[in-house]
């Protein structure tokens, strides 16, 4: 393999083996993928919390409905945080369980909103299963390090838009939509991130 796109395939599809946290986050969308892997490694005994976040998508300003098993999630979710509790529920998470967010709009927002609700709430974290899409695994991880510096992660990537890190650069749009992943990365930190990186050291 070419190795650029060896690195940008590494770089991008960050993917670690699930072990005991303290809570397990899971940032907006509207895969029900992702609150189902949480919920099964609830289940199995991983964490005893999860925390759920997203409000409206910031391009349309609503919440789409979801991508994939509409006949199983059929609720009036006006939420990305309703419609995760709801899948959440119906795959045995217990609501005591369930803590989040509706007001963050993207992947950067969900982090920031997440610290926030647990500050609020005088919650330590000191370890993290980070439950993402697969070809943002990269971006979600590096946002949620610097709103949650102190805290271990370990990222649990779930396949999303039929990309893995073996075929992205097959296909036009997946080499799109990937390149499209270093190029958020880069508008969403800043020269201010960095250095209060540097001084957090």
């Amino acid at each position: 393999m070419n190795q650029i796109i060896s690195d940008i395939s590494d770089f991008i599809f960050v993917s670690d083996t699930a072990k005991d946290a303290d809570i397990i986050m899971v940032p907006g969308g509207s895969w029900p993928e992702l609150p189902e892997t949480a919920a099964t490694l609830y289940r199995e005994g991983f964490s005893k919390m999860i925390l759920i976040s997203g409000g409206i998508s910031i391009t349309t300003s609503k919440f789409p409905g979801p991508k994939t098993k509409s006949k199983v999630y059929t609720g009036d979710y006006q939420t990305e945080y309703e419609f995760y509790k709801d899948v959440l529920l119906k795959n045995d998470v217990p609501e005591e369980a369930i803590i989040g967010e509706d007001q963050s709009s993207f992947i950067r927002e969900n982090s920031l909103y997440a610290r926030q609700l647990l500050d609020e709430q005088n919650l330590s974290v000191r370890s993290a299963l980070l439950v993402c899409k697969s070809v943002h695994a990269r971006r979600t991880l590096m946002s949620y390090q610097a709103a949650f510096p102190s805290v271990e992660f370990s990222v649990i990537a779930v396949p999303g838009y039929d990309i893995t890190k073996d075929n992205w650069f097959l296909y036009e749009e997946s080499i799109v939509r990937v390149l499209g992943e270093l190029a958020r990365i880069g508008d969403q930190f800043t020269v201010k991130d960095i250095n209060q990186f540097l001084l957090s050291d």
